[in-house]
């Protein structure tokens, strides 16, 4: 007997039983799950990100894995064991390389992708070198800085050369250069800032604070990143933004860059660096907002709409991704009007109509359903 309470949730999401029971409703894997829930009422979370990281593979390929699947639960198994062997042993957990056949490789490379679903990226700091601070960083840069610090108590508007502007909240300062010469555009950060980016494809804008670089070309996003606390954030209003660890060892010239490991954030999304756990922790924001350009009225009509036409238009309208089973849900329909609820709060109506649930993982929304009925 499998002593399921020390798994994994990629080692559940793995195991046959777990998935009959989850995707075929097998009724003896029905009954011994049900029993062992009630058994085990404290592993409710562990069961949870299982069963999303199972549907959301099953969804995204529409691929259920039952007898004529092309991979066997043996053969499934061993993917998930063989990625996450892995991400336990890299040394640079951003970037790995994994050699499968041409049969293998779609699905497992999604299993690769849908295990970050979670929202949890290990930063491998040197434990030899000090944290970066604002300081360091401004020590370190070339040419001369001018600086701008708001000591007043409300949020003060700075210009930069490029015509970029920075929203400088109380008890912050950032530094830059008189020109921005070179091929970037340079500023640091400490405290907390509201950029606007002027669009500049052939000079990168970035933003230094704390031990994250934050990449833009023209976007609008905030950067928290107050001395002496513990976490420093990232949150895009609009645009794109990419975000990495500075871990070099050198402030103001880290060798990531210009390497496509650093993790991307759209609208209403936010990344988290926590300093004392060295993680990065990707999410929505927790109010997330309609965009500027959202081509959606504010208010969303629905009559017997297909659910799948439904979800497209909350994408659309937020900026969001939202990932489920098309063939799953195929007879769901919505039939509601939508005005000025939260995001979350028309998510909670959509799922208690079509039996349905939802959670947020790495800046996206999964739904979980069993369908509807004809």
């Amino acid at each position: 007997m499998q002593d399921y309470r020390c798994f994994e949730p990629e080692a559940l999401a793995a195991d046959p039983s777990f998935q009959r029971w989850q995707l075929l409703d097998e009724p003896t894997d029905v009954m011994f799950w049900t029993d062992w829930m009630s058994q085990n009422p404290d592993k409710q979370e562990l069961v949870g990100k299982a069963t999303y990281l199972l549907r959301t593979i099953s969804s995204v390929y529409q691929q259920r894995l039952e007898a004529d699947a092309q991979l066997s639960d043996q053969e499934v198994q061993t993917e998930i064991r063989q990625l996450h062997q892995l991400i336990q042993e890299s040394d640079d957990s951003w970037v790995m390389w994994y050699q499968l056949t041409p049969v293998r490789y779609g699905m497992a490379a999604s299993f690769l992708i849908l295990l970050s679903l979670f929202g949890w990226y290990t930063f491998q700091p040197d434990s030899a070198k000090q944290a970066v601070t604002y300081r360091d960083l401004v020590n370190a840069a070339a040419g001369t800085l001018s600086e701008v610090v708001n000591t007043t108590n409300k949020p003060l508007q700075t210009n930069l050369p490029d015509g970029s502007t920075v929203l400088l909240y109380p008890r912050s300062r950032v530094s830059f250069e008189n020109r921005f010469t070179g091929n970037k555009r340079e500023v640091y950060l400490s405290g907390k800032g509201y950029f606007n980016v002027t669009k500049n494809p052939s000079k990168p804008f970035y933003v230094y604070a704390n031990q994250l670089v934050t990449r833009v070309l023209g976007t609008s996003f905030t950067v928290q990143a107050y001395e002496g606390d513990r976490q420093t954030k990232v949150v895009v209003r609009t645009g794109k933004v990419s975000v990495f660890a500075l871990n070099d060892g050198a402030p103001g010239r880290s060798k990531r860059t210009d390497q496509p490991a650093a993790i991307v954030l759209t609208p209403n999304q936010q990344l988290v660096f926590s300093a004392t756990q060295t993680r990065l922790i990707k999410s929505l924001v927790a109010q997330p907002v309609p965009l500027p350009q959202a081509t959606q009225p504010p208010v969303l009509t629905f009559k017997r709409t297909p659910i799948a036409d439904v979800f497209a238009a909350l994408g659309q309208t937020y900026g969001i991704t939202i990932v489920f089973d098309p063939a799953l849900m195929r007879n769901c329909y919505l039939t509601a009007s939508l005005s000025d609820e939260p995001l979350f709060e028309k998510l909670d109506l959509i799922c208690r109509t079509v039996n349905a649930s939802y959670a947020q993982s790495d800046g996206a929304i999964l739904i979980n359903s069993k369908g509807c009925d004809d």
